[in-house]
């Protein structure tokens, strides 16, 4: 059954900054803005934080009558994407330049807590000339900084592309014009799905599962970027490679102590091309498991080593999605699309236990995302639509 959602965001957005010091080689410069989302979606939605975080259309819920609960629109203001950021320059070390960032907004931790203050970055970065270290919270790698869709909505093209922000220590390599990049990430807010303790039919996300496993998540990136600010041009190709291992569980169902792992390898390949007057920025991901970077997939129970003791193995699901964002360059006025597409690829095997997971009941997602961007001065007006389908069915016995 497939299920259509439209979503219709406007976004008015008020920029600042002041600098805390007149000294301009040490100290803070504040900066930010006031952001105020406006939306209307035609049916329930999954979605955080009062619907502002939106990922696809509910599935339908029939009544007696044979009635969709779920075909309700909604509507809703939030300004919660508000945002602060420090910037902080140093004093050299080890020969090398100094630099921090602390970032946050009022999205909250949890949905009971929307409006508090949540950290987005915090990290420090020390450059040196064809080398930095990166320590402290920011973008996943797979998150490219430079290649990401320009979307009103705060979902940044989710859950097309991996979203997800980590504690984490990244080096980068300069060779010309090409770039090294090796990341090792631990879970904070982006966390993986598991069993919960005392039901494993229950899926309870934690960042424990990858805690549990010692080893971090490790990235591997490589990209060749070329950027010609006289002509306003930019190249940039590249591709990252991930590996994850998590332990769902400490202690059976039958209470013995277990260690068993599920690991996974994601692949991501990434262009940018920007032009005098066009941009266009395409991704695609080959995902085991990327539930922590609110994507459809996660893992399942693939067999059971001993009923007696519970004794369980685990298989990763996979899922490949891609998107294409195109938008002019103008500085008063934009124009953008954004077209995004996710498969469910499921297990390549039979699963015979639970999983743990996202959209296990949809084989695909698209979405087509038209917006339009006014700039006057530090002010922005921003409308778009979005049109989000979720092909929603019975698993499979691959998942």
């Amino acid at each position: 059954m497939k299920k259509g959602l439209f979503l219709l965001v406007f976004s008015a957005i008020i920029a600042a900054s002041t600098i805390a010091q007149d000294n301009p080689k040490f100290g803070i410069k504040f900066s930010g803005f006031v952001k105020t989302d406006i939306f209307w979606d035609s049916r329930q939605t999954v979605a955080a934080r009062a619907g502002h975080f939106l990922l696809y259309p509910t599935n339908e819920r029939l009544d007696a009558d044979g009635n969709d609960i779920n075909a309700k629109a909604n509507f809703n203001m939030l300004s919660i994407q508000t945002r602060l950021r420090g910037t902080i320059t140093g004093p050299d070390a080890l020969g090398a330049k100094t630099s921090g960032v602390i970032e946050g907004a009022f999205f909250g931790q949890i949905n009971s807590d929307i409006n508090g203050f949540r950290l987005r970055h915090a990290f420090v970065k020390l450059r040196w000339e064809k080398t930095s270290l990166l320590v402290g919270q920011y973008w996943h790698p797979n998150f490219v900084t430079y290649c990401f869709p320009g979307t009103v909505s705060f979902n940044t093209g989710a859950p097309f592309i991996p979203f997800s922000r980590n504690p984490q220590i990244r080096v980068t390599q300069k060779l010309g014009k090409f770039n090294v990049m090796f990341t090792v990430l631990s879970q904070i807010d982006f966390v993986s799905a598991g069993p919960a303790p005392n039901d494993g039919t229950i899926n309870l996300p934690s960042s424990k599962y990858l805690r549990n496993s010692v080893l971090p998540a490790l990235n591997l990136r490589f990209e060749y970027r070329n950027v010609n600010t006289d002509d306003n041009k930019e190249f940039l190709i590249g591709a990252s490679v991930n590996f994850k291992m998590l332990t769902p569980r400490l202690v059976t169902d039958s209470n013995y102590k277990t260690s068993t792992t599920v690991s996974s390898i994601s692949e991501t390949f990434y262009v940018k091309l920007k032009l005098p007057k066009v941009t266009f920025k395409l991704q695609g991901i080959y995902a085991q498991d990327p539930f922590n970077w609110l994507m459809i997939g996660g893992y399942a129970v693939e067999s059971v080593d001993d009923a007696t003791k519970g004794f369980l193995n685990y298989t990763p699901i996979t899922t490949a999605s891609g998107w294409l964002d195109i938008h002019s360059n103008g500085k008063k006025w934009q124009v953008g699309l954004l077209a995004g597409y996710a498969q469910n690829l499921g297990a390549g095997k039979d699963i015979t236990g639970p999983t743990y997971q996202r959209g296990s009941n949809i084989a695909y997602l698209y979405r087509i995302s038209p917006r339009f961007i006014y700039n006057s001065g530090k002010f922005r007006i921003a409308p778009e639509i979005e049109y989000t389908v979720a092909a929603y069915g019975t698993a499979q016995s691959d998942g």
